[in-house]
């Protein structure tokens, strides 16, 4: 199926939904760099290929950091919007993602689970004492998949859609992110990309009810040097 721009393979369209697959470095929605958005730029393909007049509608589900890319679920209507954002909220929609991180894990899988604070002013997260005012629950499973040259390949089953979580959790641990720019600490390398990668998204149709699901594997260029 053709792509929502040039850059934005679409997986999965029909009347309520759009799925895509994200390119790293390209902001979800609007923000202060003014640079090319994801709502922005699906909207404008919407409009064009589908010769709509005004404005087209298309609701922000979730989120993705800038830098990570992957699978996406935007909606077309606003019924199908307040219904996948439902699902959000009650966890119903499955998400995982694919990481390389720095080191090596304790146990070969496991969970993790934090509270999280969001300093608006710096769009940085922390981890705070559970009960800390504001602060939130953060829960995922990981599965380590890989090991070379001091990194691990994990694959990782999102529970809470926190800001930055899986930056935050696996810094945390000792084990940040490879290309990490924020939370990477003495191991981040200014310039290199993020290894995070949102691989599976797996919902029930908002309108049809059908269970579907859409994975996006991660590029095969460095760092993602642990992918087969």
């Amino acid at each position: 199926m053709a792509g929502a721009s040039p850059s934005i393979p679409v997986l999965y369209e029909d009347n309520h939904i759009i799925v895509v697959v994200k390119p790293p470095n390209v902001p979800t929605q609007e923000d202060d760099s003014q640079d090319p958005d994801m709502l922005s730029l699906i909207k404008a393909d919407l409009k064009v290929r589908h010769n709509k007049p005004g404005n087209v509608y298309l609701g922000l589900v979730h989120r993705l950091d800038r830098p990570v890319g992957g699978v996406m679920v935007f909606a077309k209507t606003s019924k199908a919007a307040s219904r996948l954002s439902d699902a959000v909220r009650t966890r119903e929609i499955r998400k995982k993602y694919t990481a390389i991180v720095h080191g090596k894990l304790k146990e070969p899988q496991g969970s993790l689970r934090h509270y999280l604070l969001k300093d608006s002013k710096t769009n940085t997260v922390s981890v705070v004492p559970a009960g800390k005012p504001s602060a939130k629950e953060a829960l995922l499973d990981y599965s380590v998949t890989g090991h070379a040259d001091g990194l691990s390949r994990v694959q990782i089953e999102l529970h809470t859609g926190r800001p930055h979580q899986i930056r935050v959790q696996f810094a945390t641990i000792g084990c940040p992110l490879v290309g990490d720019q924020r939370y990477g600490g003495q191991h981040a390398t200014p310039g290199q990309q993020i290894a995070l990668w949102s691989t599976e998204l797996g919902f029930a149709h908002p309108v049809t009810k059908e269970e579907l699901r859409f994975t996006s594997a991660p590029p095969r260029s460095y760092p993602w040097i642990l992918w087969d």
